[in-house]
């Protein structure tokens, strides 16, 4: 109704509430700067459950490592590719985007210190119908008749070409030291998303811009010496148009499983438990396993909001990781530098 009504609207991007696992979503400096070789990321947020209809959003998000050795004291390149498909709706009006990452890390001197600057490049599309949609001329005075004449559907399906572009700032102590149990990993980082602020036109006499999104993140993970437990601990700040959206929260980590501290071919296996807290919206109870390489997690947005008179349910949301710390798959073993 506010498509034809003529009211300018400020397109918002889709989000996800386990910000740690969404990577590249978050930054394109991210694209490669972790420990192992090879990682593929796929994320599903079912949101509003209980609202009578469904909004779903389903990503995923694969990154590799390009001249990268086991010390990892040399610059390499990381290069990621990001999909997603976010849908939702009565009109099942559609967001699908697929997009390549290409980042320069700097480790400095083998310090556990490294920066990232990272591009991302790709195609955006827009769609919807409306044949599902019910309004206000087919409303009969007891109830909507869809037999009756509804508004002419002039959305148009349409492509548009998207960038963006962000910094990765990253410390690791445990690089430093071969003591166990006194792990302590830093991250910070900036980036700016749809800079080139595609134009989006839903209908044949309207458009409008997509808004720029700037990010800045903040990640810190530290082990409590002589104990299998981790603070782990993030926070985002989104601002994109006149929205903002502040999520921050932490878990804490039980590690059952240690790695190896020098040659890193094992990584510790853990489980945690936490909240993340959204600002003005949801508290959000999240659970995380973490087992030889493969990482999973789920949380559930429960609504605190004045929008919670809306709807009965929350939004539940899972994410499956896989990382591989062997060998990289494009590397021979015979050929395998440290």
């Amino acid at each position: 109704m506010a498509l034809f009504g003529g009211i300018t609207l400020n397109a918002q991007d889709l989000h996800f509430a386990q910000s740690s696992q969404t990577p590249l979503f978050i930054n394109p400096g991210a694209a490669g700067v972790y420990d192992g070789w090879e990682r593929v990321i796929i994320n599903h947020r079912n949101q509003w459950l209980g609202g009578n209809t469904q909004f779903m959003t389903t990503a995923i998000a694969a990154d590799i490592n390009i001249g990268k050795t086991r010390h990892n004291k040399k610059p390499y390149l990381g290069l990621g590719l990001v999909m997603f498909n976010d849908q939702g709706g009565d009109s099942n009006f559609g967001n699908q985007n697929g997009s390549i990452t290409l980042s320069g890390v700097l480790p400095m001197g083998g310090s556990g210190h490294s920066i990232s600057l990272g591009i991302q490049g790709g195609m955006g599309q827009r769609k919807a119908d409306l044949s599902n949609v019910s309004f206000m001329s087919q409303w009969d005075g007891s109830g909507f008749d869809l037999s009756l004449a509804g508004e002419a559907n002039t959305l148009v399906s349409f492509n548009y070409i998207d960038a963006s572009a962000g910094i990765f700032y990253v410390f690791d102590g445990g690089k430093n030291t071969f003591q166990r149990n006194n792990k302590f990993k830093f991250k910070l980082g900036i980036a700016g998303f749809h800079l080139n602020a595609p134009v989006l036109k839903y209908s044949s006499g309207e458009a409008e811009r997509l808004h720029r999104k700037y990010v800045g993140h903040i990640g810190i993970v530290k082990e409590i010496q002589g104990s299998p437990l981790a603070i782990d601990i993030n926070g985002v700040q989104f601002m994109q148009g006149g929205h903002y959206e502040t999520l921050i929260g932490g878990m804490l980590r039980y590690r059952f499983e240690n790695g190896t501290k020098i040659t890193g071919n094992t990584q510790e296996s853990f489980f945690g438990f936490g909240a993340y807290y959204r600002h003005f919206d949801a508290v959000i109870p999240s659970v995380l396993i973490h087992w030889r390489g493969f990482q999973l997690g789920m949380s559930y947005d429960v609504t605190i909001s004045k929008l919670r008179r809306a709807y009965s349910g929350g939004s539940l949301e899972f994410s499956l990781s896989y990382t591989n710390f062997s060998n990289s798959l494009f590397k021979t073993r015979g050929k395998q530098r440290f």
